[in-house]
């Protein structure tokens, strides 16, 4: 099991800067619900994109059911359209499929709208299993 200290510092040790949406939350709901009429997005605040460390044997492995190995981790759930979760819950995505606009980050199931600064950090899977 991974320590405690590791966990901490991948939820709340500096990470690099990255750029979320500006938009307001209330803006925010009205743009994914008007881009994503069908629903499966969930608005997030106070996020981190983890980069998931990997052998190339994995990464190709990833390649080939179109994923990459990263995925977010957001503190602060705006507004999810499936309620999967509660406004103000955390939650963990699944893998990256794609990453469009600057803010959307799209799972083979759902879009993530980071909204606000967020940051980037590396992390071994094991660590990041332990997040949820």
């Amino acid at each position: 099991m991974k320590s405690l200290k590791e966990i901490t510092e991948l939820l709340y040790a500096s990470g690099v800067p990255m750029p979320g949406s500006s938009m307001s939350d209330e803006d925010a709901l009205s743009y994914a619900r008007k881009n994503f009429p069908c629903g499966n997005f969930c608005l997030v605040r106070d996020w981190l994109w983890l980069d998931i460390e990997t052998t190339d044997a994995q990464r190709h492995a990833l390649e080939k059911t179109q994923r990459q190995p990263a995925l977010i981790y957001a503190h602060q759930v705006v507004f999810d359209s499936e309620r999967r979760w509660d406004v103000g819950d955390f939650v963990r995505s699944s893998l990256l499929h794609q990453f469009s606009k600057g803010f959307h980050f799209k799972t083979l199931n759902s879009v993530y709208l980071l909204l606000g600064p967020g940051s980037r950090k590396r992390a071994n899977a094991g660590t990041i299993a332990c997040l949820i």
